[in-house]
């Protein structure tokens, strides 16, 4: 089909390349039929060559597009894009349309606010973003969410910079569920009490978890020489709220995730404020900005501000009580004296050493992690179906 095509092609280029260069042709039918082209392409061809010139192909696009975003919606599109900036993606812009389109009624205009695609394309012919094609698409992503609120806050902590350019240490605890900001807090580095103040800032304004979860930083574990207190006074901490702490595999930081991007929106939002002298201004602007990201901004990933999500949900998790996941399960078993454990039918071996003791296992999928008591991650596998005894965990790294 192809050959076809371009033995077509070639056809038409030295028909429009004779008439062009005026060869005579005193008999058109013969002409055609040796080769190969149709006498009204030829006399249409030569009448449109003989008025302009040349041959150049005309635009297919049709003289009018009922179904186009008309030109006022796609202004306010590309103003919004740069008004709301840094939070200027399509999702936010959409959110922000909304309001507008019933205070200016769209609908009786025939107007709607346009589909996310529509509104990146529109800033696409703007010159407002540009393609990255190597990024991974969002779709391909599963998501790993607890159904309620309180039910997991994640911990980490950022470095930002002063205006002279000394660093600070933010602290950052998200609700896992509705993505609410539950503590900001500035600190001098990344210590333990600082993370003990954050986590306990969250409590207070917002009620403890049911499980905390954080990274192997040393501001949560100690760091790998700490002995007697410094070990665990995050621990301890978590602990005396009745919260359950649960540290991430090392090098995965895609567990503590929410939280790891949240580290970029802050960072982001920062940057278009001036710049502070003194940690007591940062925390002044963190503040500012706890307040504008839980109940003006809107969260792509909840279709919703986070506030709104945590006031709307039908019952919050907290101590005591079993948090629940959307896409995954949480399982406290007990040791058998074997090593073994048994998630469903499957069976997984453990080091005999663990006997007695209650282990903590995440089953996201497939995908099985395993924590001590402490929080601690013991290894990992992947389940498989196809027979019952799993065999031993990878280790983690």
């Amino acid at each position: 089909m192809a050959a076809v095509m371009a033995r077509q092609a070639a056809r038409m280029k030295y028909m429009d390349a004779a008439v062009t260069a005026g060869v005579r042709i005193t008999n058109v039918a013969r002409w055609c039929r040796e080769n190969g082209v149709d006498r009204r392409t030829f006399y249409r061809h030569r009448e449109r060559i003989g008025a302009e010139g040349s041959w150049r192909p005309r635009s297919r696009r049709p003289k009018t597009s009922p179904g186009a975003t008309p030109e006022p919606v796609a202004a306010e599109i590309v103003r919004l894009r740069k008004e709301l900036a840094p939070d200027n993606g399509a999702d936010a812009i959409i959110a922000a349309l909304g309001p507008l389109a019933a205070a200016q009624d769209w609908a009786g205009r025939g107007w709607r606010v346009p589909h996310r695609s529509t509104v990146n394309k529109i800033l696409k012919r703007a010159g407002l973003v540009k393609d990255e094609p190597r990024k991974r698409p969002r779709s391909s992503f599963r998501r790993f969410a607890y159904a309620r609120p309180r039910d997991c806050y994640q911990v980490d902590a950022t470095e930002v910079k002063l205006a002279g350019g000394q660093a600070v240490t933010v602290f950052e605890v998200l609700d896992d569920c509705t993505r609410l900001l539950a503590a900001c807090q500035a600190a001098g580095a990344e210590t333990a009490a600082g993370a003990v103040a954050a986590i306990r800032a969250a409590a207070a304004a917002h009620g403890a978890p049911g499980i905390v979860l954080c990274d192997n930083g040393a501001a949560f574990t100690g760091g790998p020489h700490a002995r007697g207190a410094g070990a665990s006074a995050f621990p301890r901490a978590v602990t005396a709220l009745g919260s359950r702490l649960i540290h991430s595999s090392p090098y995965h930081p895609q567990t503590c995730g929410k939280v790891e991007r949240h580290h970029q929106t802050l960072k982001k939002w920062l940057a278009a404020q001036p710049a502070p002298a003194t940690a007591g201004d940062l925390q002044q602007l963190l503040d500012a900005y706890r307040q504008y990201y839980n109940t003006r901004r809107h969260h792509t990933a909840i279709k919703a501000t986070p506030q709104a999500a945590w006031d709307a949900a039908e019952s919050h998790g907290g101590p005591g009580r079993l948090p629940r996941q959307d896409d995954a399960t949480i399982h406290h078993l007990t040791v058998a004296a074997n090593g073994n454990i048994g998630i469903g039918p499957q069976v997984i071996h453990l080091d005999p050493g663990h006997a007695g003791t209650t282990v903590t296992a995440i089953r996201d999928n497939g995908h099985v992690t395993v924590y001590a008591p402490g929080g601690e991650p013991l290894g990992h596998l992947h389940l498989d179906h196809g027979k019952r005894y799993q065999g031993p965990l990878t280790p983690a790294a």
